[in-house]
Order: structure tokens, then sequence, then C-alpha cells
């Protein structure tokens, strides 16, 4: 996979014999694992891009905030934080401010690194199955983490027991494993996405450059979406039934 960045270069003399020894102590061959490293770290880097540019947009937002003219940015802003804000008063509820921050990080992260698929020449960093596995490990701990602060141990664990005591064992496997189960749910889903739509784009612009590739990038803006929206709403789901409390 080529370079594209100078920074891809660098997180590559720096991460790249780290992750290579890693694949190879796992029994990947020599070859698969240079490609495997390559792909992982290009995606990182595009992680990296984006970040930054998300900080620097918000901190450009807070110095250039304006009540009497607010300028292009803020309007962007403030429909995103309406959007996002409105959604999780619907899904969560009381006191879903404490958190629309995350969520809107999510949203957006996911987001745009999924339209980086678009640009010619890249690969969407969250058609690498490390990225979405990267945000789905953190959603888990954050709501199990607000779930155990909301009710407390005994009350978040009576969440996995179940209303019948005599099934309550039963019940506490089925939930452990579905709990689990949602990071791989995360994670697969937006990987196998972004991943169809990459390659599909790809094939079409392979054998007709010209014109029809157009409808194949509007659906992939359409799946960048979509996908983004989903994840944010799963998170929001599983904070609402973290911190609710049982009447």
């Amino acid at each position: 996979m080529p370079e594209t960045f100078v920074l891809t270069r660098l997180l590559n003399q720096l991460l790249g014999g780290f992750l290579a020894n890693g694949l190879h102590a796992l029994g990947v061959p020599a070859s698969e694992a240079t490609e495997k490293v390559a792909s992982i770290v290009s995606a990182f880097t595009l992680e990296v891009m984006v970040v930054a540019g998300l900080i620097a947009f918000f901190v450009f937002l807070r110095f250039t905030l304006s009540v009497d003219k607010p300028n292009a940015g803020q309007h962007v802003a403030e429909m995103i934080h309406e959007f996002i804000g409105d959604q999780s008063d619907q899904v969560i509820g009381h006191g879903y401010e404490r958190f629309q921050a995350y969520v809107t990080c999510i949203f957006l992260f996911v987001l745009i690194n999924n339209l980086l698929g678009l640009v010619p020449g890249i690969t969407s960093p969250t058609a690498t199955i490390v990225v979405p596995l990267g945000l789905a490990v953190p959603t888990f701990l954050y709501y199990n983490f607000y779930g155990l602060r909301e009710q407390g141990f005994i009350g978040y664990l009576k969440h996995f027991l179940g209303p019948i005591w005599w099934l309550a064992p039963l019940m506490f496997v089925i939930e452990v494993i579905s709990h689990l189960a949602r990071v791989l749910s995360l994670s697969v889903r937006l990987y196998a996405n972004m991943f169809a739509g990459d390659q599909l784009t790809l094939v079409f612009f392979s054998f007709i450059p010209v014109g029809v590739p157009v409808i194949f990038l509007g659906l992939h803006f359409a799946i960048s979406f979509i996908q983004a929206f989903v994840f944010m709403l799963l998170t929001m789901i599983y904070l609402s039934l973290a911190v609710a409390h049982e009447h």
C-alpha cells in the first residue's frame, strides 16, 4: 500500500516493526503481516488527521462564537448539536445532556472517517477492522461505567439477573454474552458495510471510470451517514438501558 502522507511514513517507522512482530507472534506470515501493518498504519494516520481537524474546528468555533453575527461554522455546529440533542432526548431521556458530547464525537468521527473513502486513492479507515473495534471497546466501557455509577454495583447487577430469581444464574450468563456481543456487533456492522462500499466503488471505478461511478459515490455517501447514525444510535440505546432505573 503506498504511503500517501509523510505522517504515514513516520508512524510506520515508529510502529511498523512493533506491529509486525506482534502479528508474527500470532502466526501471521511475513508478507501478510506487512500488508496488514501498512493498512493499520494508514488508517491510524487518517484517524489522527481527523482528530486534529475536529479539535482545530471546535477550537476555532470557541474563539469565534458570536450571538449577533454567527459564522457558517457556528451554524453547522448548532445544527449538529440540535440534531444529536433531539435524538439523545428521545432515546436516553432525562439527563441526556451529560452524554451528548460523547455521542457527538462518536458520530462526527465515524462520519468523517467513512467519508474519506470518497477521496480517490484513500480507503475509509473504518474499512479496517481495528478502527471500528477501537470505537466499540471504549463505547462498551463508557456505558458500563455510567451504568455502575448511576445504579451502584448491586443495582446494575440486577440488570443482568432478570425479574425471576430462580432463572437469575442463566440470565446472568445470557446477559454477559449479550453485552460482550455488542462489541462484536458495533465493530463488524461498521467494518463490513464500509469495506463493501469501498470495494464496490473501487470495482466500478476500475471498469467504468466516467459517469457510472458517481452513482456509487452517492451510495457510499449515504452508507457513510447511515452507518455513523446507527453507531451513534446504538450507543444511545446502550446508555439508556444502562442508566435506566427499574420501577
